[in-house]
């Protein structure tokens, strides 16, 4: 719940009194090992919203070992709806339904997918602290938070999207809609605001189901952290933030077995900022490696774009 004046409104949300983690990156949950997990589930404002999302990620795949080996390129386009919704005030839902628009460049080819993607729904439980009464024979009711909260999560990953087992051939088998599979999703974060800055953690475990083709993108870890500052005016407040965030995917398996140099891990730096106007949040971020080793090292990715508008609720 927010109120009509945008500071009042981020002041509120600094001290940790609305959900949960705010600006770490998330693409789509869609599972795919080169589509980080990293991303977030919400917003750095910390309010209940609906909204959409547009996310931008690039790669190179090199389909061998020498310096002439054969180069793809593929973008990765997700325009997703996405929600924040309150149950009370200490539990509260996530949801996205991404639609997926996929490329991939090769010398003398392109090859074009796009379709609706995989969904997530996760369920949170928020553990607000308080600070200590000064007088201990008074009863306040109302107690003032400390800005120190954690956040507990559990959900799923649907298989909303289509999953081609052509695509799994190529160097870079995250080429795709959907995974075909049910996985499940289990985060936790820690918060700290107050009204000039604050900081924000989360770490997220995948656990990838097998789908109907014997194929099992590997398990993932995930993890962020963000530091922001907010400029308030009367009418509208602005919170640029800097951070890093991460994944490390286990292998891939198909018929039970362990498929060669499909492991991974990256590294990245995040820089953005987000603007309430009123009932509006708009944001932006943009996020460049600084390193990784993907498939082998096959598979390079490039830089992540996201933007979002949202109204909150």
């Amino acid at each position: 719940m927010l109120t009509t004046n945008a500071h009042e409104k981020h002041k509120l949300c600094d001290l940790g009194i609305h959900h949960k983690d705010p600006y770490s990156v998330m693409c789509d949950l869609c599972g795919c090992s080169t589509s980080s997990g990293s991303f977030g589930f919400g917003t750095l404002s910390n309010a209940n919203f609906i909204g959409l999302r547009y996310i931008y990620q690039n790669f190179e795949s090199k389909d061998g070992i020498f310096a002439n080996s054969p180069v793809s390129k593929e973008t990765f386009n997700t325009y997703q709806l996405w929600a924040q919704l309150p149950i009370n005030e200490s539990f509260y839902v996530s949801a996205n339904l991404p639609y997926q628009d996929l490329k991939r460049k090769r010398e003398q080819t392109t090859e074009h997918l796009k379709g609706v993607g995989d969904a997530s729904v996760i369920g949170w439980y928020k553990l607000q602290f308080y600070k200590k009464e000064k007088d201990s024979l008074t009863y306040n009711l109302k107690r003032e938070p400390s800005g120190h909260s954690l956040q507990f999560g559990i959900g799923a990953k649907l298989p909303t999207g289509e999953f081609e087992e052509a695509l799994t051939n190529n160097v870079n088998p995250g080429f795709q809609v959907g995974t075909g599979s049910f996985d499940g999703v289990f985060s936790m974060g820690y918060n700290y605001g107050t009204n000039k800055f604050g900081v924000n953690t989360l770490i997220t475990y995948y656990v990838k189901g097998e789908n109907k083709n014997d194929y099992q993108f590997g398990n993932q870890f995930s993890y962020s952290a963000n530091f922001f500052t907010s400029f308030s005016r009367e009418k509208y407040n602005i919170m640029p933030f800097v951070g890093i965030s991460g994944d490390t995917y286990n292998s891939i398996k198909q018929y039970g077995e362990t498929l060669a140099d499909t492991d991974g891990n990256i590294l990245n730096s995040t820089i953005g900022s987000e603007l309430a106007l009123e009932k509006f949040i708009f944001g932006i971020n943009y996020t460049l490696p600084i390193s990784q080793d993907l498939f082998g090292g096959n598979v390079e990715s490039k830089n992540r774009l996201s933007l979002y508008v949202n109204f909150a609720l």
